[in-house]
């Protein structure tokens, strides 16, 4: 998978973290223009599967309950709720056994090789990895509100250092089981040091 695909893919909620603080007008704001980003990248077909549905299904209820009712346990859960909510899509896509990263790392894998155990395999472990940050990002969302152990910075930076590292492994990954996978050419004059 890309780094410009998994950018893409997340964009909604990217956008959504980074205008979604401090006050109820951003939050609002980041609610609106990450379902819009939603929207647009379902209906152009540039994004799809669980993480899309997850983000269309979130900011449409969040965005109903922060700015259609001002609910203040939704204002005050937002960080869980939303980690919560990519925890769980990516959680359920394993256990249906379609886990998300397919649908992006088939976009530049020859079809060939979309039911190879290996690509499941690798699929399977960056998908269980990114369930993995979510659910860490959505105890730390719950730290971070209810003020235990650590500053709310501390929280935040714990938690992008978290998304970072899923991204070097996503990038990474894949690489490396590739490289490993591929046959070795035999190295010059080694016929000759056998016999």
């Amino acid at each position: 998978m890309s780094f410009f695909r998994l950018l893409l893919a997340f964009s909604p909620w990217l956008a959504f973290m980074v205008i979604a603080h401090e006050g109820l007008f951003r939050l609002q704001l980041g609610l609106g223009v990450a379902l819009a980003i939603s929207v647009i990248l379902g209906l152009t077909g540039i994004h799809r599967g669980v993480i899309l549905w997850a983000g269309l299904v979130f900011f449409s209820l969040a965005g109903i309950a922060v700015i259609g009712f001002q609910d203040l346990w939704t204002i005050r859960h937002m960080g869980v709720l939303a980690a919560g909510m990519l925890a769980t899509a990516t959680w359920f896509s394993v256990l249906i056994r379609k886990p998300f990263t397919l649908d992006y790392a088939r976009a530049h894998t020859d079809p060939s090789l979309w039911n190879d155990p290996v690509f499941l395999r690798t699929n399977f472990i960056l998908t269980s990895a990114w369930g993995t940050i979510f659910t860490l990002n959505a105890l730390l969302a719950f730290g971070k509100m209810e003020s235990v152990l650590l500053q709310p910075w501390q929280y935040e930076t714990i938690s992008y250092v978290l998304l970072v590292c899923g991204v070097i492994l996503t990038t990474w990954y894949p690489n490396r089981v590739r490289s490993r996978a591929a046959p070795t050419a035999p190295v010059r004059g080694s016929e000759e040091s056998v016999r």
